[in-house]
């Protein structure tokens, strides 16, 4: 894979004459896009997605949006790092100046889009969803035959394994109306960076040790965008190299903040997180002169004791997860930086912080957060009342679209329920299914048409209309 083809300004749509032509507007095509995304009412409805702790009313825990601003920033800053090495040690001849700051840009809005497709509730959100179709998909039925008999397998499997990176392709290029069918369209080398997984619903192995094929990337209703983009970026079948970068951010920003919300929250006491700490180490058998998270963390507490501060426990744990997000970030460079070679070729099987001193790190937060947090009371009583609330809503809209936009009346209910689903949805719906070579490509269309409505709203919108639909005032 070359740089210059990998950073693609081409957008699929054309929205009129291109910026460069334009008197006066000096930004990249990619600096567009960050503007174009910062606008976007998608974007905004981020603040009101849970990232751990649903519908929490406190104001220092993270959403979507807080979030998606921490992989943003840790993003670029990756970007910067690994692209300064590029220049400084001549790993690419190909390798410009300008590339460089593209490179910053594009991650910077990657940051910003990567969880713009998740539904409500967090990951558990995803979970309800893939659980209802895998329950509830033999049993629905159109003009009398199983809807598993109309649907191919590929279509069938995008339910089965619905997946939130695919469904962010597919809001910001064709969900969010701004101009006309195209979504946000964005430049193709954005694109192809939030694509983590470029394969279908079809090519997923989880299995396999390459993390390419973990899960799918793009449903089968974008596969000939992806195959575009692929082609435009030089990538098809392969992961883009900015996203193994994106990853590593992503990585960094939530294994760290889940532990501090997990702290403020009360579900870890600091002496219990030191003990875990470690464990974890003893475990690792690392080489601890070159990171040695525990003793970080005795470090920030006895500058908490020396500086006299109210609350050296909650001062320790901040400003240790902060300087080990520079230590990971430094690790994720070298990651990159040492495994240029495959990556560049599409050969590189595992994540950057994989085989890394941050490897260990990465896992035992993740550990820690899920056995103190993710399984704490207060998450499993908002899981159970999530899947309430999704069971419930994908009980009512997926059976009334089944037969929308076809020549069976609906009933009075179906109508109703038709009515509440957005227009901007609808009319994609409409745009596509135009161009349908099937009736059983324009049904799954429909399918999508309610898993589109459902997984763009936020947790509030989501419980307020179960409960106003269930008569709960």
């Amino acid at each position: 894979m070359e740089w210059k083809k990998l950073l693609s300004p081409r957008r699929i749509g054309y929205y009129g004459k291109p910026a460069s032509s334009r008197q006066g507007d000096l930004r990249s095509e990619f600096e567009k896009d960050y503007h174009r995304i910062i606008g976007s009412s998608s974007f905004r409805r981020l603040q009101d997605k849970t990232q751990v702790f649903a519908l929490d009313k406190s104001d220092f825990i993270r959403t979507r949006l807080t979030h998606s601003l921490e992989v943003s920033s840790f993003a670029k800053s990756l970007g910067q790092n690994i692209a300064q090495y590029l220049l400084e040690n001549g790993k690419d001849e190909s390798f410009t100046v300008q590339m460089k700051a593209d490179i910053c840009d594009i991650l910077q809005c990657a940051g910003l889009i990567h969880d713009i497709g998740n539904p409500p509730f967090g990951h558990f959100g995803e979970e309800a969803i893939r659980d209802w179709f895998v329950r509830n998909m033999r049993t629905l039925r159109f003009q009398g035959k199983p809807v598993t008999e109309i649907l191919s397998n590929q279509m069938l499997q995008d339910f089965y394994h619905f997946e939130g990176n695919a469904q962010a392709l597919r809001q910001v290029s064709k969900l969010h109306f701004l101009v006309n069918e195209n979504g946000m369209n964005l430049t193709c080398a954005l694109l192809n960076t939030i694509v983590k997984y470029p394969v279908s619903s079809e090519g997923i192995r989880p299995h396999s040790g390459n993390i390419r094929d973990k899960k799918m990337g793009y449903f089968y209703a974008e596969q000939s965008l992806y195959e575009t983009i692929g082609k435009e970026t030089g990538t098809l079948g392969r992961r883009h190299p900015l996203t193994y970068i994106l990853e590593a951010a992503d990585d960094i920003a939530y294994s760290t903040a889940d532990i501090e919300d997990a702290f403020k929250k009360g579900c870890i006491t600091y002496e219990k997180l030191r003990e875990e700490l470690l464990l974890a180490q003893e475990r690792s058998g690392a080489d601890l002169r070159r990171l040695n998270p525990v003793a970080m963390l005795d470090h920030q507490f006895d500058n908490a004791l020396s500086r006299k501060v109210e609350e050296p426990h909650l001062y320790a744990v901040q400003n240790f997860l902060v300087r080990l997000q520079s230590s990971l970030i430094f690790c994720a460079t070298y990651g990159f930086t040492s495994n240029y070679g495959q990556i560049m070729d599409g050969s590189c099987r595992y994540d950057i912080l994989s085989r890394t001193d941050g490897e260990w790190v990465r896992n035992a937060l993740g550990d820690i957060a899920y056995r103190y947090a993710f399984t704490s009371r207060p998450i499993l009583q908002m899981e159970v009342a999530a899947g309430n609330i999704l069971n419930f809503l994908l009980d009512r809209f997926v059976p009334a679209v089944l037969y929308y936009d076809t020549e069976v009346p609906l009933q009075m209910m179906e109508k109703k329920l038709i009515s509440l689903i957005s227009d901007n949805y609808r009319q994609i719906y409409h745009l596509y299914a135009r161009n349908a070579q099937s009736s059983g490509e324009r049904l799954y269309l429909r399918l999508l048409l309610a898993t589109d409505f459902i997984s763009g709203m936020t947790d509030s919108y989501a419980r307020d209309l179960y409960q106003r639909l269930n008569g709960i005032v």
